[in-house]
């Protein structure tokens, strides 16, 4: 796609040897669609926003984790309080014996990273940050090995957003982001949830809404309209068909709640897309 903006290393690298940066985001801003001549990470902190990567939405909050190729197109639209971290690299310029392909690269862009993966990313990238602009080689071999334990970390701790939990979960909130992954076709009933961790219903939403800027239902209905506009966009499916998988009954409600979130109905957004084939 022509006319998007191509970041350079130059701007966001101290020297031509250093293999990684940290670019914090406190916020993330509305950002234009934009590709790179380095690849990254995202990991979200705090807050929600859209992320649009190679022209799949994606509703985004605390946890979640993308990987980013340097040809990848990608953007953010309706952020909230959104807070991340960008770690930004170079794969020509790591010099450790390390198959980074198999740690960096996968056929899923989007993870999560479970509770406690975001606890122990915190010091490695803080350790990151203040390692990587340094120019002498201890430093570089400091900065590849901390950008190398992160990468492992990342990969442990990580998992699937319909997963129930994660590889290592028993964090309630990481319960209940698999759980609503899950029900993008289904109602989801979160007394019921609550119920079953033996948790407070009341509590959990206020939780909720502190790490993402959502409530639940909020959230839930942001997943299901994402899904619906990657239908739309990439399949031949009937409107009223791709209202069902996603969760919605009724396809007059769906278009109504569609509408009222992108400024498009579904026959529209369909139709914009196809237009520009």
């Amino acid at each position: 796609m022509a006319g998007h903006l191509m970041l350079k290393k130059a701007d966001f690298f101290t020297s031509p040897a250093q293999p990684v940066a940290v670019a914090d985001r406190y916020p993330q801003n509305v950002f234009a669609e934009h590709t790179h001549d380095f690849c990254e990470l995202v990991l979200v902190w705090r807050g929600n926003g859209l992320h649009i990567l190679n022209d799949r939405s994606y509703r985004i909050t605390c946890g979640d984790l993308f990987y980013i190729r340097a040809e990848d197109r990608h953007s953010y639209e309706s952020v909230n309080d959104l807070v991340l971290h960008n770690i930004i690299y170079c794969p020509e310029r790591l010099k450790l014996n390390v198959d980074w392909g198999e740690l960096l690269h996968s056929n899923d862009v989007r993870w999560r990273l479970s509770s406690q993966g975001m606890a122990q990313a915190r010091p490695l990238i803080a350790q990151l940050e203040h390692e990587s602009p340094k120019p002498d080689a201890l430093s570089l071999w400091l900065t590849e090995s901390l950008f190398l334990q992160l990468c492992i970390m990342l990969r442990r701790h990580r998992y699937q957003p319909q997963d129930a939990a994660g590889p290592d979960s028993g964090e309630t909130l990481d319960l209940l982001m698999g759980a609503l992954g899950k029900s993008l076709e289904t109602p989801f009933d979160l007394q019921q949830f609550c119920q079953q961790q033996q948790v407070t219903e009341r509590n959990l939403r206020q939780l909720f809404r502190q790490q993402t800027g959502m409530s639940v239902s909020q959230y839930l209905r942001q997943l299901r309209i994402c899904q619906a506009q990657d239908l739309l966009r990439h399949s031949e499916m009937l409107i009223g068909d791709i209202a069902t998988r996603c969760g919605f009954e009724d396809s007059n409600y769906f278009s109504v709640v569609f509408t009222k979130e992108t400024g498009l109905t579904p026959r529209m957004w369909r139709q914009r897309y196809t237009a520009a084939v």
